[in-house]
């Protein structure tokens, strides 16, 4: 980047949007309506808090606006009782000229598992039917075999194909026997060679370094002609440095949010690099002062809704430590609150030692949705439930697809010992398979349509329940009035968040229950004072007789021995000791419990009652943290009772069914 500063004048002009024109001015794709809720708050923005910005937003001259993908698909159906369809049709109402572009897990879709061919066609002609204009599309082993179905209807459609490259390492920086620069130059060249429209270095941990930026960028563009995009996330705090780099080496286009939803596990914010470029010839022509008139609405009147879900439990923006486990933010974030649901938290040392040597044993697989999930759930599964005489007692469903290669081909093969284990008795086969994984995947579409019949009403409906077959068949329920809508996915005003907050504040300070403030009458001739026992411990209780009727004056703890009552005043008969609460016992069971070992939801139940199990026979599926674990019989026997239906959460310890 060549800066002539002399002719960086700060003037009023040079804050606006009418300063001369830079000679090669940086390209920005905003992430605030997707990227960046996601990251700060677990995903959980609402349609009708973007639209109070959508239009100005589209007055910036942004290359792209992100905003649907990823985990919005999940977590709108699923918490939020929003068609995530409808998402992009009304944004498209507000956003007439930028571009909208989406984030696109290759044959994962918007799940966390390849699904079949037909589904995921459907799926991105749908998408781009809606209005979605860029699919960036990522595969988290970076195996290029699972953009082959999606990547031609992208194309059919006449819309953008960016493809990405997941950032990971195997040192402490870029280099090694894995992930090394000859690594990303060589997936660069798959990626142009199947027709990349811009090629996207996607760093969802903020591990990459600047000047390991600057070589990587520099070696792209001198290696492809499609444009370069830097996507860094900001949890080390180097990713600010990292887009300077890459600006100094050519790159084309750079991720940022706005600064309300910027920073911490998010990416940066986009003001101070307007401010950074100006007057030089990368000059991004963004005016300033409008972007200032966003943030005050989402600081002021949006931003507000959500505080609740941001992590202030640390004084620090950043986490360092990212760079030792490369756990990105939303998979730490999931990670905290299984063990803080299990009342483990204590064990989160144990986790990250843990993690390196579980993503080692998967063959050092990029973590990033769903990979990372995939390794951050087993491990804690490792931590919790493995004994010296055994590791992996407790294999996720997803665990065991991806050792079948259902996910891809990873960096460096998998621990041959965990892939046998992992195999055995695998309902597909316990040979793993080398061809392109959706291959072996049956057309799932025809099914998901006959199963929601009379239900969903168009292909839109029946893709979601395709992709997520319990939670969207309950959103289907809601969203046809089937089914009640339960108060905790319906949206709160501005005024509730406030006051939401207002009680946390009382509750942190312990004033949650206010004291009524009284006058103290004078004591009075009448007063009498007595001796109330309670256990070990008695206090001095003030009575004074008013109009004949007694009124507790004051109640004053004693802590000294109890000393003998004056004959003149006899001391009242010692109160009776309250009977202490004895803990809640379970209900008996007649018969052997199957209890849930971690909080989750029942995907479904293998058995029904009055079928005969075998010992280790599957019984019930658990989802915990979005990863599927079957829970074996612990005895042999029949099924007596089931406790709960599919959807159904559970905490843990929860009675699953009981095995006579």
């Amino acid at each position: 980047m060549n800066i002539d500063h002399d002719q960086v004048r700060m003037t009023d002009m040079n804050y606006a949007k009418d300063r001369p024109k830079a000679e090669n001015p940086v390209k920005i794709e905003d992430l605030t309506l997707r990227d960046g809720h996601q990251s700060l708050f677990a995903t959980r923005g609402r349609t009708e808090d973007m639209i109070p910005v959508a239009e100005m937003m589209d007055e910036i001259g942004f290359w792209a606006l992100e905003t649907w993908g990823g985990a919005t698909f999940d977590t709108m159906h699923r918490f939020l009782n929003e068609d995530p369809w409808e998402r992009i049709r009304t944004l498209k109402r507000y956003v007439k000229k930028t571009p909208f572009s989406m984030l696109l897990r290759a044959q994962n879709l918007v799940g966390y598992r390849n699904y079949a061919d037909d589904v995921a066609r459907a799926f991105v002609d749908r998408a781009a039917a809606n209005g979605m204009d860029i699919f960036r599309t990522f595969d988290a082993l970076n195996d290029y075999r699972n953009f082959e179905t999606v990547v031609p209807v992208i194309k059919d459609c006449g819309k953008h194909f960016q493809g990405c490259i997941c950032y990971s390492m195997t040192e402490p920086r870029m280099g090694g026997e894995v992930y090394n620069l000859e690594y990303y130059v060589k997936k660069a060249k798959e990626l142009e060679d199947m027709g990349a429209d811009s090629i996207c270095i996607k760093d969802m941990a903020g591990l990459i370094a600047p000047y390991d930026a600057y070589a990587i960028v520099k070696a792209l563009k001198q290696t492809v002609k499609a444009p370069i995009h830097l996507h860094s996330h900001f949890t080390s705090g180097m990713s600010s440095m990292s887009h300077l780099k890459a600006i100094e080496a050519g790159v084309d286009i750079i991720d940022t949010c706005m600064s309300p939803y910027a920073y911490r596990t998010s990416h940066p914010a986009i003001e101070p690099l307007v401010m950074t470029l100006i007057g030089t010839n990368r000059d991004t022509g963004f005016d300033i002062k409008a972007l200032a008139a966003i943030n005050e609405i989402l600081e002021k009147e949006i931003g507000p809704k959500y505080k609740h879900l941001l992590d202030d439990t640390k004084l620090s923006i950043i986490d360092i430590n990212v760079l030792l486990h490369q756990t990105p933010g939303g998979m730490l974030s999931n990670l905290v609150n299984q063990l803080r649901e299990m009342n483990a938290l204590d064990k989160i040392d144990q986790v990250y030692a843990e993690l390196p040597r579980v993503r080692k044993d998967l063959g050092q697989i990029p973590l990033v949705t769903p990979t990372s999930q995939i390794v951050g759930i087993q491990t804690v599964n490792n931590v919790l439930f493995d004994d010296e005489n055994e590791r992996y007692k407790m294999i996720t469903g997803q665990v065991k697809d991806l050792c079948y290669g259902l996910y891809g081909k990873t960096a460096v093969p998998i621990n041959d010992e965990l892939q046998k284990k992992a195999l055995k008795g695998y309902p597909r086969g316990e040979e793993p398979i080398t061809c392109r994984p959706a291959q072996v995947l049956e057309p799932e579409l025809e099914k998901a349509r006959a199963d929601v019949k009379g239900l969903a009403v168009d292909l839109d409906d029946e893709l979601i329940y395709a992709l997520y077959p319990v939670t969207g068949k309950r959103f289907l329920n809601w969203k046809y009035g089937k089914e009640a809508v339960p108060d905790d996915v319906k949206p709160i005003t501005l005024e509730q968040a406030k006051a939401r907050q207002e009680l946390i504040k009382k509750a942190l300070a312990g004033k949650l229950v206010e004291k009524v403030e009284k006058q103290t009458p004078e004591k009075g001739d009448n007063l009498r004072k007595f001796n109330v026992f309670v256990d070990e411990d008695y206090f001095e209780v003030g009575v004074e007789e008013i109009g004949g009727k007694p009124i507790i004056s004051y109640v004053q703890p004693v802590a000294a021995p109890a000393p003998v009552a004056p004959a003149a005043q006899p001391a009242a008969a010692p109160a009776p000791a309250p009977k202490k609460a004895e803990p809640a016992a379970e209900a008996p069971v007649d018969g052997t419990a199957l209890k849930a070992p971690m909080p989750g939801m029942i995907v479904r139940y293998d058995k029904n009652v009055g079928d005969s199990v075998s010992k280790g026979e599957t019984v019930v599926i658990l989802e915990a943290m979005k990863m599927e674990n079957a829970l074996p019989a612990p005895v042999d026997g029949v099924i007596k009772t089931i406790n709960f239906k599919s959807s159904d959460s559970v905490a843990k310890g929860a009675v699953l069914c009981v095995i006579g």
